[in-house]
């Protein structure tokens, strides 16, 4: 009797958690490409994105990957970032909302929130980051970076 209500309970416990959870809604194809380091805290990013819901969307999330290097990648993206005219941008994990699924994780993803500010922001911006998949990372719309590449090696996507 006491398994029954124990297993009760956590059936009960799960669907209501995924009822409440925002989900993403749908599979991001589970890239997986390779990061490129600028040092141990940083990415190196070589494109900014053209697209104004990139990182602003749970339906275009930033793909930072990594798995259990997940949290680090993904301060390791917000580190290369500042404010459109070099501000030093703040920041900090607001959570994590909207199911996904994944081929990188056994059990799905979740995509962790951002809050990002810095100094003249009117409004704070909100950041999406899957830390299961990884893409190609730009610069959001928005947004600089904090360090100067070559000219050669700058884009836009």
């Amino acid at each position: 009797m006491k398994k029954l209500l124990i297993l009760a309970m956590a059936i009960i416990i799960i669907s209501s958690c995924s009822t409440l959870k925002k989900t993403a809604g749908g599979d991001y194809g589970s890239p997986k490409v390779k990061q490129e380091l600028k040092d141990d805290n940083t990415f190196r990013i070589t494109l900014y994105s053209q697209d104004n819901t990139y990182g602003y969307t749970e339906k275009n999330p930033i793909m930072v990957g990594g798995n259990s290097e997940g949290p680090i990648n993904e301060r390791r993206f917000l580190n290369a970032l500042s404010g459109p005219n070099g501000e030093k941008i703040e920041y900090y994990r607001m959570g994590s909302c909207c199911l996904f699924k994944t081929k990188n994780s056994a059990w799905g993803g979740m995509l962790d929130k951002y809050n990002i500010t810095y100094t003249g922001l009117k409004k704070n911006l909100i950041i999406y980051i899957n830390m299961y998949d990884s893409d190609t990372l730009k610069v959001p719309v928005g947004l600089k970076l904090r360090y100067v590449l070559n000219s050669q090696t700058m884009g836009t996507n």
